[in-house]
């Protein structure tokens, strides 16, 4: 398992950069990162939260893996408003607004470029995801963040990415 890098990491911060070649380093990579986020149980990974400034992200919302090197939004539209939690910030959760659906290009594994819709949760972990590799985290989008009390109310709602 990767060690997730928590608030107050500078690689955490940083913009980073893309891929200009994806090999068997990226893919090993991405194989790591899947695993990891697995294990803590999260939904989203993205390369910086384990220490590598590198434009690479995984997700799994229950609808299988994706892979994305090098992720740009295309379009979003409409808005949604949900709780939100990171594995890089433990024990914080925020409301969060985010576009209700993305149109999105990257590269596979392979390299070959992709495209892809997403809405929903799907759309609001990309862009979580995305944001990390722009240096931002949730907690920098939060409407607000939520209390304790109101946490184990609302528990089930929370998307920890």
């Amino acid at each position: 398992m990767l060690e997730i890098r928590t608030v107050g990491d500078e690689v955490l911060r940083r913009k980073s950069k893309p891929v200009k070649v994806v090999n068997g380093v990226i893919r090993r990579l991405l194989d790591e990162m899947a695993a990891t986020m697995q294990h803590e149980s999260g939904i989203g990974l993205a390369a910086p939260q384990v220490g590598i400034a590198k434009r690479v992200l995984v997700a799994d919302v229950g609808d299988g893996l994706i892979e994305l090197i090098n992720p740009e939004i295309l379009f979003a539209e409409g808005n949604q408003v949900g709780l939100e939690g990171c594995l890089s910030i433990p024990d914080v959760v925020g409301e969060v607004s985010r576009a209700e659906s993305i149109r999105l290009t990257g590269l596979n594994r392979d390299g070959h470029q992709v495209w892809l819709e997403a809405s929903g949760l799907l759309a609001r972990c990309l862009q979580h995801e995305i944001d990390h590799l722009d240096g931002i985290l949730f907690t920098d989008r939060a409407i607000r963040i939520v209390s304790e009390e109101e946490l184990q109310e609302r528990r089930k709602e929370v998307v920890v990415d």
